[in-house]
């Protein structure tokens, strides 16, 4: 099915007012289901959505409905009749366009998740500052309309599985990677993955809001840093933690904006990684070592003087 009318319905009304379902993302019984029908097509809309137990408002007339053979409830041939049916006939029509807006779970895997996946994609490998030639509203309207047709559940599934696979081949390559390019690209990977964050969460918000959130009781933010941590930094912390240590012994083995952002970042994925290497975390931690004692005063001084005859070996002067 095409994607029509898809910029239609944007905003946030729709989701808000739904009742909820397995997927916490429902047709509304009330103002989501007069805003598809039209105002006047309201108690048949309720009817169409949630069967006969569903009536109509306090002080609203139940528009006729036709019969089976064609005659309309409540009217007599001769009687009315052609406004009944011209009535009916809008009541229809109404309902005809509500259904043929209907996501199949066929047009969302043909047409909605490869846009989806497309986009993830894009924002997954960029590299900063590229320019991505996607559309943030329409993958956003996606979104919604897959959200309010009850896919969230298959559309988080999707997005961790594609993310997963995405992760699973990014610490391949650094197991792959020469010891004097590891810290590197994996400050690259770090900060490549973090950044994609920045878009994807964005784009996801309803899913976010109307399923995880609410039905699995977590946020969609937490749960894509965690695929990070379990994928990539748990793999590889155990060979990446002591090429830091070596290159905080030897200065500018490596940039100190690049040791502050594995540093800050593994202190992010995992706090309690910081038990590993106390002194190179509380670098760029603050409050990671306890308070500074008098007794240990001269040892501060001697590091302190150690660091400075090194920086005038590499050409800084006092």
């Amino acid at each position: 099915m095409e994607e029509e009318g898809m910029e239609e319905e944007g905003g946030s009304g729709g989701c808000e007012a739904m009742m909820d379902d397995q997927n916490h993302n429902n047709w509304g019984a009330g103002d989501y289901g007069r805003h598809l029908l039209g105002p006047a097509a309201a108690p048949l809309g309720d009817r169409l959505l949630h069967g006969p137990a569903a009536g109509p408002t306090a002080g609203t007339e139940l528009p006729a409905v036709p019969e089976a053979n064609g005659v309309l409830r409540g009217c007599e041939p001769g009687k009315g009749g052609a406004g009944a049916i011209a009535a009916a006939i809008n009541i229809n029509a109404s309902t005809s366009k509500f259904l043929m807006n209907v996501i199949t779970i066929e047009d969302y895997k043909s047409t909605y998740w490869p846009k989806l996946d497309s986009a993830i994609d894009q924002l997954l490998t960029q590299s900063p500052g590229d320019y991505i030639p996607i559309s943030y509203e329409q993958i956003y309207s996606c979104v919604y309309k897959c959200v309010c047709q009850q896919h969230s559940e298959q559309m988080y599934s999707d997005l961790i599985k594609k993310i997963t696979n995405h992760l699973e081949r990014v610490s391949k390559e650094l197991q792959a990677s020469p010891p004097d390019l590891y810290i590197e690209r994996f400050n690259v990977a770090l900060g490549q993955y973090m950044g994609a964050l920045q878009s994807i969460v964005p784009l996801f918000i309803y899913m976010n809001k109307f399923y995880i959130e609410t039905k699995l009781n977590r946020d969609l933010k937490d749960d894509l840093i965690k695929l990070f941590t379990e994928h990539v930094a748990e793999k590889h912390i155990y060979n990446l933690m002591p090429l830091l240590l070596e290159a905080q012994s030897t200065p500018f083995q490596i940039t100190p904006s690049t040791m502050a952002n594995i540093v800050k970042g593994l202190y992010t994925l995992r706090p309690e990684w910081v038990q590993m290497a106390p002194a190179l975390f509380s670098k760029f931690i603050p409050n990671i070592l306890p308070p500074a004692v008098e007794s240990e005063l001269q040892e501060y001084a001697a590091q302190d003087q150690k660091l400075q005859r090194e920086l005038m070996q590499n050409g800084f002067d006092r």
